[in-house]
């Protein structure tokens, strides 16, 4: 019997910045927490009723020259990050032979269900990510490729552009990284407006280490560094034979109102001083979606409704800091926040509300004091994984994804590939106002979720 293979491997590319740069960037203090082997995936599905010849011949020699291009600009994705032993601070290394793997696949694979919203194979979109490995020295250091990319070409359907990147950038810098390669490539390799309007910053001095926390977290990353493998990939499915599936769950703009609504009614019912007059449309929507998360997976676990259940997202920081930071500062400006609540309390008829209401405060909290309890993050963090369930929140729909147009009209889907404790959020692709929101779950789960939040978005709207 013969196997067809579904991935095929066209070619693979070491494209290297335009101009060379010779150099070290240290990384600060908040860097410092999401250093080595972190891995952020997206993939930019678009409309490409072509042949791969065709992607092969007019498309990928300028999608290679205006990637040197914005490498140029963006020098040290094309560099790696080294790690070595203490104590001795991580950085990124800059050389005259930088390059960034560009890898071209034919797929054999259903486009059409790859960039829709409905559940598909996590495993599946793995295949769409390219991969990043870290090796070591024979002097025990680290040594971390920062970024690798890959285009997709699903003959006479469409085109998968994907990023990986080792996080010491966050999503803003990545956002901006493939929205000026886009606009390079859109005009030819000739229009650099965008990028030379918003030129990347690579000045640590910008960033102020306030409370003196880079020694902290600096002993705090020598602790992570010793668990560390050589050889550990970028990959999300890692072989697991469980049937995940990826989803996203889009809530339009009136869906947004209707659940802000009804949760202000509620907390006002409840008579509490401090009910707010508005809530975030980042609060009232990651806070139904927890709850009904929450309730899907653990409703056969009475037992365990006294077990800790943690909601985690991240700040930029970028214009909260008392000295502001560019927006365009090359590396990770964030601050890590998080909220917790008793499983019974998530479960119960009360849990959206009860989550809300642990959201905000955590955003209050850190608008008041950007990095609240930053000394404790590491073990707050492992005690989360070890003692409870946390769910994570990647993306922002203030990174416009559906933006990056590479010449061939704006992305049909954006998706993010991660586990099952992940939660990615953007904009909706119809520039409405509304959000998308990706989850992990099994097959079976999702079918439970999903007449959860239909019923939820229903009760809202009485």
């Amino acid at each position: 019997m013969v196997v067809l293979r579904e991935h095929k491997l066209v070619e693979k590319f070491q494209v290297g910045p335009a101009v060379r740069t010779i150099t070290t960037l240290p990384l600060t203090f908040l860097d410092l927490p999401l250093a080595g082997p972190i891995y952020v995936r997206r993939q930019f599905f678009y409309h490409f009723p072509h042949s791969t010849l065709h992607f092969c011949e007019t498309i990928l020699p300028c999608l290679k020259t205006s990637l040197s291009q914005t490498l140029q600009h963006f020098f040290p994705l094309a560099g790696n990050l080294l790690c070595p032993p203490p104590p001795h601070k991580p950085f990124i290394h800059c050389t005259g032979d930088d390059f960034v793997t560009l890898t071209i696949i034919e797929s054999e694979a259903d486009f059409k269900n790859l960039s829709s919203n409905r559940p598909k194979s996590l495993k599946d979109l793995d295949h769409l990510v390219p991969k990043l490995t870290c090796s070591n020295t024979h002097h025990d250091t680290f040594i971390f490729p920062l970024v690798a990319l890959q285009a997709t070409v699903f003959p006479n359907h469409g085109l998968c552009i994907a990023i990986t990147y080792c996080h010491v950038m966050d999503d803003s810098c990545c956002s901006h990284f493939m929205k000026s390669w886009s606009s390079i490539c859109r005009s030819g390799g000739v229009d650099f407006t965008l990028v030379e309007k918003s030129t990347p910053c690579f000045d640590r001095e910008v960033l102020k280490d306030p409370k003196g926390l880079e020694a902290i977290f600096l002993r705090d990353y020598f602790e992570e560094r010793s668990t560390w493998k050589v050889g550990k990939t970028s990959e999300v499915s890692n072989g697991n034979s469980e049937d995940y599936v990826k989803a996203t769950i889009v809530f339009g703009r009136e869906d947004v109102e209707g659940l802000r609504r009804w949760v202000l009614n509620q907390w006002k019912r409840s008579k509490e001083f401090n009910t707010p007059q508005y809530i975030s449309k980042f609060v009232v929507t990651c806070a139904f979606v927890w709850a009904s998360l929450v309730k899907t997976r653990c409703r056969n676990d009475e037992e365990e409704d006294v077990k800790e259940e943690f909601f985690r997202f991240a700040a930029d920081c970028r214009d909260r800091l008392e000295h502001p930071v560019p927006k365009t500062y090359f590396g990770n400006c964030l601050t890590l926040c998080y909220a917790m609540l008793k499983r019974e309390d998530l479960k119960g008829e009360s849990g959206f509300v009860n989550a809300v209401k642990v959201i905000e405060r955590a955003v209050a909290d850190m608008k008041s004091e950007l990095f609240k309890d930053a000394e404790n993050w590491r073990e707050s963090f492992t005690k989360m994984f070890v003692l409870g369930s946390t769910l994570i929140v990647t993306g922002s729909p203030k990174f416009t994804v559906y933006e990056t147009d590479f010449g061939f009209g704006r992305p049909t889907k954006v998706e993010m590939a991660h586990s099952f404790k992940g939660m990615s959020l953007a904009e909706t692709g119809d520039n409405e106002g509304g959000l998308e929101i990706g989850l992990v779950c099994t097959s079976t789960e999702y079918e439970y979720l999903i007449s959860l939040i239909e019923q939820g978005l229903q009760i809202s709207k009485s």
